[in-house]
């Protein structure tokens, strides 16, 4: 099929890449010194993407498009609509990496409330021998409020569990066969919890989902973790609380304008900062490449797509 010609977005595990170059002509959007001369000069022939990261702009400079293959779950940063409206097909890679996020949320969460960060750098600084650290708290016997109890969701409350939490959980609807307390209004349930986790799907329809009312009904006892998009959260309200005192604490993974970070972060001691790295292993990256491809090769063969965005 290597007369397939497909546009690759950025960077891949090298099984993945290696994959694609035994299928097909690859582009390398990521590689190109001029990006736009590329799309200008291989455009009219590319008929899949490959990546993330796919505004309207790019798609329609590509006619023959039939499929974005996305590496990753969430997409946000692809124009469906366009997409749909044009009959591209678009598909992702769910599953592979609930596990691998998952484990990063209750790690986030346990750095925090032991405030590991801090104490590795209070031991290196060779601060120790002038006292211990002050006391902290554990995750047992606290509530875990977690919105979007999806595919990962599910993952962090059987993990919050295992960690002897209470687990309720906010989202569009109530999920049929769930042992855990719903609550249809995020405020309300912020209210209730001790640990607040983002978890849902970015875009318009959960832009500033995470408010500044539900951030200050959470409150100065209260911690938010974010695993989901920077644009869940509203980031300057969610600065100021922290700054005041009137959020306990808070560990991101993915911010509003990434990799920019606000400078007061930075020196916060009630944070933990971490550069969106929910999927980064080897064994995650390596299976969720496995997937695009499979995804491509059954769009190719005329085959049921794995799995389907639109």
């Amino acid at each position: 099929m290597t007369d397939i010609h497909i546009l690759q977005t950025h960077a891949m595990p090298e099984g993945c890449e290696k994959a694609l170059a035994e299928r097909f002509t690859v582009h390398r959007l990521h590689r190109a010194a001029d990006r736009d001369g590329l799309i200008e000069e291989v455009g009219a022939r590319i008929r899949a993407i490959a990546g993330t990261g796919v505004p309207r702009a790019v798609l329609a400079r590509l006619p023959k498009l039939e499929i974005v293959a996305n590496f990753g779950v969430g997409t946000d940063s692809i124009d469906i609509p366009h997409a749909t409206s044009r009959g591209i097909r678009v598909t992702n890679t769910p599953d592979v990496l609930n596990d691998v996020v998952a484990e990063l949320a209750i790690g986030l969460m346990i750095a925090l409330a032991r405030r590991i960060p801090q104490a590795d750098r209070y031991v290196r600084e060779g601060r120790w021998p002038s006292g211990n650290l002050p006391l902290y708290r554990e995750l047992r016997g606290y509530t875990l409020g977690i919105v979007g109890l999806g595919r990962i969701g599910s993952e962090i409350a059987s993990r919050a569990q295992a960690m002897k939490m209470r687990v309720v959980y906010h989202g569009r609807n109530r999920k049929p066969r769930q042992p855990y307390a719903y609550y249809a209004d995020l405020v309300e349930m912020a209210r209730a919890v001790d640990w607040l986790v983002a978890v849902t799907p970015g875009g318009a329809g959960t832009q500033k989902l995470v408010n500044r009312d539900v951030l200050e009904a959470l409150g100065p006892q209260g911690a938010f973790v974010n695993v989901a998009r920077g644009s869940v959260v509203d980031q300057d309200a969610l600065v100021e609380l922290l700054e005041t005192g009137s959020l306990g604490g808070a560990a991101l993974d993915v911010f509003e304008d990434e990799p920019a970070v606000p400078q007061s972060l930075l020196t916060m001691q009630n944070v933990v900062l971490s550069p969106h790295q929910g999927t980064a292993t080897h064994e995650t990256r390596e299976a969720m490449g496995a997937l695009l491809v499979a995804n491509l090769d059954a769009h190719f063969a005329g085959n049921a797509l794995l799995t389907p965005v639109a």
